[in-house]
């Protein structure tokens, strides 16, 4: 009985799919979270001493969004290293990921009116910053499949260098085998031939005054 694909099975390489985007952008948000908390307790003092709010908003702003700035595109090099990942949908759906998430949050510590309220130049530039982040991240994804394709190239050339030189090696072996098939073919051909030659050790050699052989006439004259 041959065994059929399931019909369920696209739809579930797209659901694996999905929840790896999704859990890409959560998790970008998690650890761009805690290194934006550990960068701003640092550097809280002198963003604070800076002269002007045009200066301040956007430093505030890139230590608020480096999660979609820096976080997400490392993450999304990272992987593409490993998996074979779409480009802009995965640099998108991971961007929006971590977006609903953070809206989500903003929702339930101030509800409607800390969304529809407050917009100004830090919003323009939180938006600026969303869109620079998938735009890094897309390119990361670009970058890390390069790389991924660089590193199977380079390994399959050595394993072709290496298929090549086991070849070698093994031509050069079956013809010293061969040499030496050889050289004992032509000594166990030569050995009978000097056995032959050569006299038994200890055989006795026949004396010179020997009778000759019955039948054989002498030839010394009669004195």
């Amino acid at each position: 009985m041959s065994s059929k694909p399931s019909v369920l099975e696209p739809l579930r390489v797209r659901v694996r799919r999905f929840q790896f985007i999704v859990g890409l952008g959560f998790l970008s948000l998690v650890v761009g979270a805690m290194l934006s908390v550990s960068l701003a307790l640092r550097l809280h003092a002198r963003v604070n001493a800076l002269p002007s709010d045009f200066l301040r908003i956007p430093v505030a702003v890139v230590l608020e969004n480096l999660w979609v700035l820096a976080v997400l595109p490392a993450l999304c090099y990272g992987a593409a290293r490993i998996v074979a990942l779409r480009t802009w949908t995965t640099a998108v759906g991971a961007a929006v990921s971590g977006g609903v998430f953070v809206i989500a949050l903003n929702f339930v510590r101030d509800g409607f009116d800390g969304l529809a309220t407050g917009w100004g130049f830090a919003s323009a530039l939180r938006v600026v910053a969303f869109v620079g982040g998938i735009l890094l991240s897309a390119r990361a994804i670009r970058a890390g499949r390069a790389a991924a394709e660089k590193g199977s190239a380079e390994a399959e050339a050595k394993a072709a260098a290496r298929k090549s030189e086991y070849d070698e090696f093994l031509k050069a072996a079956e013809a010293g085998g061969a040499r030496l098939e050889q050289r004992e073919g032509s000594a166990a051909a030569e050995a009978p031939a000097t056995f032959q030659e050569t006299p038994a050790v200890g055989e006795p050699s026949a004396p010179e005054g020997s009778a000759s052989p019955p039948g054989e006439v002498s030839k010394t004259p009669a004195a």
